[in-house]
């Protein structure tokens, strides 16, 4: 899913002459085609994620062309469920126990899973600051058949991450989705969650389950509906 500057800077709540001096700074994730820059929506959202840079609500305005609306926020986390004291020494230790705690059929291959989050985190830490990261491949994690999810785990120990802010990481949030648009709605809405106060509040004092889904139904109930203006 490309993106060029105009769109990037819609998607970004900002105007295109600032994209274009994150450009020149080497600060934003972009690729050229014949000359002119373009953006992976996947990584984009991410980028934005990691610093803290709140995306438009327009993302949430267009509607899917099949008509069918993606799982929310509240759904999506009641699926993956909110775990405590999620054990690891080590970033590979660590998603080697979240990947077992995912909520998976028995025919996937959750060590191939595993291998493939810890070869993203070397590719560069999917730690967004502030003790909490969202690991995750550089394609979205897509499971045909299963339904979208939002896990949170607490972790036992905090761990060194290489985060961009440098703190121990000691929450994580893994996503797992059935389609590319749903990884990318479900990003999207977890972005905006994490910029709001009450919702990163409740994730950092360890919350219960109860109390990040109250939180996750607040945030959804006030946002725009797809295909809405």
């Amino acid at each position: 899913m490309e993106l060029n500057v105009r769109a990037a800077a819609r998607l970004l709540g900002t105007d295109e002459k600032q994209v274009y001096r994150w450009i020149d700074e080497g600060e934003i994730p972009f690729f050229t085609i014949n000359d002119q820059p373009r953006f992976n929506r996947a990584e984009l959202l991410e980028w934005a994620t990691s610093r803290r840079i709140p995306v438009s609500v327009d993302v949430f305005h267009r509607a899917p062309e099949d008509g069918r609306v993606g799982p929310g926020l509240v759904e999506a986390l009641k699926a993956g469920g909110v775990h405590d004291d999620v054990p690891g020494t080590d970033r590979e230790s660590v998603l080697r126990a979240v990947v077992g705690i995912l909520r998976l059929p028995a025919a996937i291959d959750r060590e191939y899973l595993v291998q493939m989050l810890a070869a993203r985190e070397a590719m560069g830490s999917t730690g967004i600051g502030e003790g909490i990261a969202i690991p995750h491949v550089r394609n979205p994690v897509v499971l045909n058949g299963v339904p979208a999810s939002i896990t949170l785990c607490y972790l036992a120990n905090p761990i060194p991450f290489d985060a961009i802010d440098g703190q121990p990481v000691h929450t994580l949030f893994s996503l797992i989705s059935p389609t590319i648009r749903e990884h990318l709605q479900l990003l999207a809405r977890l972005s905006w969650a994490l910029h709001t106060p009450t919702f990163k509040a409740a994730v950092l004092r360890r919350a219960t389950e109860a109390e990040i889904l109250e939180e996750a139904a607040r945030i959804e109930a006030g946002f725009p509906s797809p295909g809405k203006r």
